[in-house]
């Protein structure tokens, strides 16, 4: 009895227990349903748009005043840094940006973008985000086409929005049957047609007809509540899509940027192989390359056709020629390329000397483990404290690499030497550069008063430096490597790398400490820049300037490459050569 009584005794408690699980489960389950149900349905508390919560932002004046650097071989973005800092001149971070703008937000005043007055200043960001991939992208805007079908989508967004509420209404049934079935018309529709031409010779009368009902349903008395989250959720939505067609349209523009293009890429494999199958051009000339006597150019490169232009471009605007010497510094991967490239094509009385720089057996410590080109940073600063963030001021500044401080080690024989970025064209003759008088200083460069040292000075640290000093650019320098040795530059600079190797931007910190008080300031009519960013430039400028310099992202050789500026460059390409026209490279 005892055993039988103690085993009833328990199914009751075991039952409970049972039960309680059966119920904390179904509690489960609900809950699990009504959070995602809450979250469509707009009733969470922070699921407002950003562009529509009443955010409070920083003025432009606290924003703008600093720079992002956007150096030809980096991709990555650059860290947020407190919002006290920001006010002294440091790296912008990405966060300040609020929303990328749009088509209908921009006026186009001298061939720039500018914003209308009445769009807030928070979508001028835009560049300060993404850089030159907004101007290019509002330069490059097509003309919207199939409207029809962005019209059908537009109406399906409010059809969808209205629908919710009307269908809650019984006295409106008949409107909400109307309502499902142009939806389901519509939707149908667009399921078979991305274009204008797929669309059915009918569409007219069924947008029509969807017109009406929406107009029907905006004429209904409903919950503005309702209706407002459903169009936040859908807005939400497309905005989110929005976004992420910006950053990856941003995305591939940098990667357009940064890449060789399968042209220039296929030539260089082309002439790598036939340098090594004929060896009847392999010559030197090497009782020039070290004459100090002579006119001597230094292009640092690793792109077949853009030194090509550079050399032959200053070569056709030389007087003479007989003197002239250019050393075309690349690396392993495009040595041969270029040797082959310059020992097949001549350039009138002129010599060209390709050279290693990553042979240790060459040059020994004068070498690096990579080539590294001219480093360009893009600068940004508002004109003044109450300017709109579009229209501050935006420059591509230029500065020499690791490799240029080798050059004392590399030509030792020399004593000065003109270098010439391999972004550039010449359009006139440079042999004046060769008597400038530049009064003990080692470089000579234009200078960029827009951006002064002052502006860099919380990013410069604690570093002495001169607040009213200007900025200035690679691209033409004169430089005097005896000068340079006497001052130990080089030595100089790779103390001050190692203090800032931690700082974002260290190359342009220790390159601006190092020259200090060492740069000749180059007449301007030597350099016009700009032409690899700025569509504004006059035209009568472009033309009686000395060197042109597409310092900036689109760069002539691409296909993002500004058109109206290309001519410039094309026209000093061989366009009977076999190889480019087998690559490709002349359309």
């Amino acid at each position: 009895m005892k055993g039988g009584s103690g085993g009833g005794g328990g199914v009751a408690p075991a039952k409970r227990r049972w039960r309680g699980l059966a119920i904390a489960v179904l509690f489960l389950v609900i809950l699990s349903m009504l959070v995602p149900l809450g979250f469509l349905l707009g009733l969470h508390s922070g699921f407002h748009s950003a562009g529509h919560m009443p955010l409070q932002r920083p003025s432009p004046s606290d924003v703008l005043k600093g720079f992002v650097n956007e150096a030809k071989n980096e991709t990555g973005s650059i860290n947020a840094t407190p919002k006290t800092q920001q006010k002294k001149g440091i790296p912008i971070p990405p966060q300040v940006v609020m929303q990328p703008f749009t088509s209908k937000n921009i006026s186009r005043i001298n061939g720039k973008a500018k914003m209308k007055s009445d769009v807030d200043e928070s979508e001028g960001f835009c560049d300060l985000k993404y850089g030159s991939y907004c101007i290019w992208r509002e330069e490059n805007r097509e003309e919207m086409h199939d409207s029809m079908v962005k019209k059908l989508k537009d109406q399906l967004f409010v059809a969808r929005a209205y629908f919710p509420s009307i269908v809650k209404i019984p006295a409106q049934s008949k409107l909400s049957g109307e309502f499902k079935q142009n939806i389901q018309e519509v939707e149908r529709v667009l399921s078979e047609s991305t274009t204008d031409a797929d669309l059915p010779p009918e569409i007219q009368k069924k947008s029509r007809r969807m017109e009406a009902v929406i107009a029907r349903a905006k004429s209904v008395s409903l919950d503005c509540n309702n209706i407002d989250k459903k169009l936040r959720q859908i807005f939400d939505l497309t905005e989110d899509e929005a976004n992420f067609h910006m950053k990856q349209s941003a995305f591939l523009y940098q990667l357009a940027v940064q890449t060789m293009p399968k042209s220039l890429h296929c030539l260089s494999m082309r002439l790598t192989v036939e340098y090594f199958r004929d060896h009847l051009f392999d010559k030197e000339l090497s009782e020039k390359y070290s004459d100090p006597t002579l006119q001597h150019y230094v292009i640092f490169s690793n792109n077949v056709i853009a030194s090509s232009v550079v050399i032959n471009s200053t070569v056709v605007h030389a007087i003479d020629t007989v003197n002239q010497v250019f050393h075309v510094l690349t690396d392993w991967q495009n040595y041969y390329a270029m040797k082959h490239w310059f020992l097949r094509n001549t350039f009138r009385d002129a010599v060209v000397q390709v050279l290693n720089i990553e042979d240790p057996d060459s040059y020994g410590k004068a070498t690096l483990s990579h080539l590294t080109l001219p480093v360009e940073f893009r600068v940004s600063f508002p004109s003044n404290d109450s300017a709109p963030a579009i229209n501050n001021r935006t420059q591509y500044v230029s500065i020499f690499s690791h490799s240029h401080y080798l050059l004392p080690e590399i030509f030792k024989n020399l004593e000065k030497v003109v270098v010439l970025d391999d972004d550039v064209v010449v359009q006139q003759d440079l042999s004046a550069l060769w008597s400038l008088n530049m009064g003990g200083k080692v470089t000579g460069a234009i200078e960029i008063c827009s951006v002064k040292m002052d502006q860099l000075r919380s990013y410069l640290g604690d570093h002495s430096f001169q607040k009213h000093s200007c900025s200035w650019m690679s691209g033409l320098n004169v430089i005097d490597l005896a000068r340079w040795r006497d001052l130990d530059i080089s030595e100089t600079y790779w103390k001050l790398v190692k203090e800032v190797s931690m700082k974002e931007g260290s190359a342009l910190l220790a390159t601006l400490l190092t020259f200090q008080d060492q740069i000749y300031a180059l007449d301007r009519v030597w350099v016009l820049s700009g032409l690899g960013h700025d569509y504004g430039l006059d035209i009568e400028g472009i033309k009686k300037a000395a060197v042109l310099h597409y310092n900036g992202n689109m760069k002539p050789w691409l296909d993002l490459g500004i058109p109206k500026y290309k001519e410039y460059w094309k026209k000093f390409l061989n366009h009977e050569d076999q190889y480019l026209s087998e690559c490709n490279v002349n359309r």
